[in-house]
């Protein structure tokens, strides 16, 4: 079995595990979905190490390369504030993301295509790997941001599921989101500065008025406010959550748009 296929074969009965978990309160079956979520970690590391072997290069010059070292750092970056937070609940909406993404990346891969030659630089790979960790991050701010609008309505109707109580407290979705913005701030702040250097040993300038770039900005100060915002009362809670979903469209407009049709120098990173 290609490595690649047992990671999803894990991750997938991990996902089952994680949504089982939210209707019994079992902690074998939440220490299970973790450990089958590491499991998975570890074997699509491999895989992409095999990718990168055959290219001679990163694993992610291509777009299935690159949502599969997506889903791969989603599922790192979950894990991480999971083992931190000690919360579970929300791996049943992390979990499905990372799954979609690694199948597609598996189903799409294409034959291995000649890499281009800046993708042989160190510091190019060090700077598609922390932008894609701050989108990871910033995609885990969306789900908590999500759940915490969710839970909000259902409080303010006084209509709680049968699954409500299985999440985080209100305070503490919004310190898990917090955090996870916080990490990826860093991430993408170090990805943009490395950017600039890469441009400049491949383009000989820093900046070159990319659209890639200028979204990459904006991305960076949106999520600058909403951490600001955030700490003030007036902005605490819905309308902090609110902006982060906000936030989150930009990213997914810079991976879509951006990438695939108006940046000349990022195609798919």
């Amino acid at each position: 079995m290609p490595t690649s296929t047992a990671a999803l074969l894990l991750y997938a009965v991990s996902l089952a595990l994680y949504l089982w978990l939210l209707y019994t309160n079992r902690s074998w079956m939440g220490f299970g979905a973790s450990a089958l979520l590491a499991g998975g970690l570890l074997l699509h590391y491999f895989s992409l190490m095999e990718r990168a072997r055959a290219l001679d290069s990163v694993p992610y010059q291509d777009l299935p390369g690159s949502l599969s070292l997506f889903a791969w750092l989603l599922a790192l970056t979950y894990l991480g504030l999971e083992v931190f937070h000690r919360q579970r609940s929300v791996g049943a909406f992390v979990v499905p993301v990372v799954f979609v993404l690694a199948l597609f990346s598996t189903l799409f891969a294409p034959q291995q295509p000649p890499a281009p030659p800046e993708t042989h630089s160190t510091l190019f790979a060090l700077h598609v790997t922390l932008n894609i960790l701050a989108y990871s991050s910033f995609a885990i701010a969306f789900v908590l941001s999500v759940i915490f609008l969710l839970q909000n309505r259902m409080l303010r109707g006084r209509a709680p599921g049968r699954t409500f109580w299985r999440f985080p407290a209100l305070e503490l979705l919004e310190r898990m989101s917090r955090s996870s913005v916080a990490v990826g701030l860093l991430a993408l702040l170090a990805g943009i500065g490395l950017g600039l250097v890469v441009s400049r040993d491949v383009r000989g300038q820093l900046w070159s008025n990319d659209p890639k770039e200028i979204v990459s900005v904006v991305i960076l100060l949106g999520y600058a406010a909403y951490l600001w915002l955030g700490r003030t009362t007036t902005w605490r809670g819905a309308r902090a959550s609110w902006l982060c979903v906000i936030n989150f469209v930009v990213v997914l407009f810079s991976l879509t748009i951006v990438n695939l049709y108006w940046s000349k120098f990022h195609r798919y990173f």
